[in-house]
């Protein structure tokens, strides 16, 4: 059995909040490893990087996700009692509640809502002096899937959940003000839901049998029971939050036309192929998830490296994505990889690796690359607009990463409507 390296450090936690990107990245290749140990508060933690470890990572044999995420984490952007902390055939009959929303059409309907309400906002920006894209996008997902979803939701109130569901991935790692706010709003937006999914139960509130709130108001566990209508709240917002996250990765949509006009042109002549590959590559190249957390079941050996029984692991996800082994030129924006890509599931590992059914790869991924594809559509061919003066560099200490000043743009015209 071979030594696993070791930082010297007695605690990386404020090493890895400075670079949550790359921490992972650079430690591997200092220690010329893709595992290695450290502390985080205080707590002895293992970080891999690379195709091999996202094998091991999710190897459900081998790890758990119960009792995983930090606690600040659970409260804020995944809430408790979700299936992101649950295992074995529990898990999987929760997840396939969520599957079965995910059908190739109900995933076109959402993208259609989506488009239309687009339609609309184009409208309105263009009799603004400027509209800052992020807070665009996030309102847009949030009437979306409300509407979607059976979610009813009163146009004066759509700014308000806007900000709620916003605030559990913008604010899931943050201190201070800005992380209470997100618990209080966690809070308010989980009190609305469960009143949804109570007055489904009772008889007053009918939406569609089709529709995710019906669905996870009459989900029940492998016991026969209902879900506690907490539980249901937070599995509700568990496809609410999630698509309305969405918005980051239009906004690095958007950053990439900027900052490569030769694809944006390309994009403008392409095929559904071509906003395919375009929009994998944004997913691979710019960062969202900076990792993922799981702990040892039971003590096993992996590549000569010894993994003691409940010891927290974290998979670098970025890191993996710019895994020169697995990318030719990983910090080259170059959609064009995608055109022969064999759709491996641990090389691309955004949202998650492995398969969707079995492991906690996030089936939402699904939806978000049709956002993406359906708000590229609108930025390269449904409108004109321009980008005035502002720091468009990629703020590497957010979650996610987005541009430092959330993308501003000003004199937006209509092209022709979104179909």
């Amino acid at each position: 059995m071979t030594q696993m390296p070791n930082n010297t450090f007695f605690d990386d936690t404020f090493a890895l909040a400075r670079d949550p990107y790359r921490f992972i990245s650079k430690q591997c290749e200092r220690h010329g490893s893709d595992a290695f140990e450290t502390r985080l508060l205080l707590q002895k933690v293992i970080c891999l990087r690379g195709e091999e470890a996202a094998k091991a990572f999710y190897d459900t044999s081998r790890f758990s996700r119960v009792s995983v995420a930090p606690p600040r984490i659970a409260k804020t952007l995944f809430g408790r009692g979700g299936v992101q902390g649950m295992d074995g055939k529990a898990h999987r009959h929760r997840k396939m509640m969520f599957m079965s929303l995910l059908t190739e059409d109900k995933i076109g309907g959402l993208t259609q809502l989506a488009r239309d309400i687009w339609n609309r906002r184009i409208l309105q920006w263009s009799r603004m002096d400027q509209v800052v894209l992020y807070r665009q996008a996030q309102e847009v997902l949030t009437e979306a899937v409300c509407q979607w979803a059976g979610v009813p939701l009163d146009p004066a109130d759509v700014d308000r959940r806007t900000s709620e569901l916003a605030a559990f991935f913008d604010y899931a790692g943050s201190i201070g003000p800005k992380h209470w706010w997100a618990r209080i709003a966690r809070k308010r937006n989980e009190a609305w839901l469960r009143g949804i999914i109570e007055q489904i139960r009772a008889g007053t509130y009918q939406p569609l049998e089709d529709t995710a709130a019906f669905i996870v108001a009459n989900h029940r566990d492998l016991d026969g029971n209902l879900l506690d209508a907490q539980i249901a709240a937070v599995e509700l917002n568990n496809i609410l939050r999630p698509t309305v996250a969405v918005s980051a990765y239009i906004v690095q949509c958007a950053h990439s036309l900027h900052e490569h006009p030769v694809i944006r042109q390309q994009l403008a002549d392409g095929s559904p192929d071509d906003f395919q590959c375009f929009v994998q590559e944004v997913r691979r190249f710019y960062p969202y998830f900076p990792f993922a957390g799981a702990k040892v079941k039971e003590s096993f050996e992996w590549q000569g490296y010894h993994f003691p029984s409940g010891r927290k692991v974290l998979l670098d996800l970025y890191g993996t994505n710019h895994d020169p082994r697995l990318w030719d030129e990983p910090e080259s924006f170059r959609p064009s990889r995608f055109h022969d890509w064999d759709g491996n599931p641990f090389t691309l590992i955004s949202q998650g690796g492995g398969d969707h059914y079995q492991n906690h790869r996030c089936p939402g991924e699904w939806i978000a690359i049709e956002q993406m594809k359906a708000a590229t559509d609108l930025l390269v061919n449904r409108c004109s607009y321009e980008i005035p003066e502002q720091d468009l560099q990629i703020d590497m200490d957010r979650l996610p990463a987005i541009p430092a000043d959330h993308f501003v743009m000003t004199n937006i015209q209509l092209l022709r409507e979104v179909r």
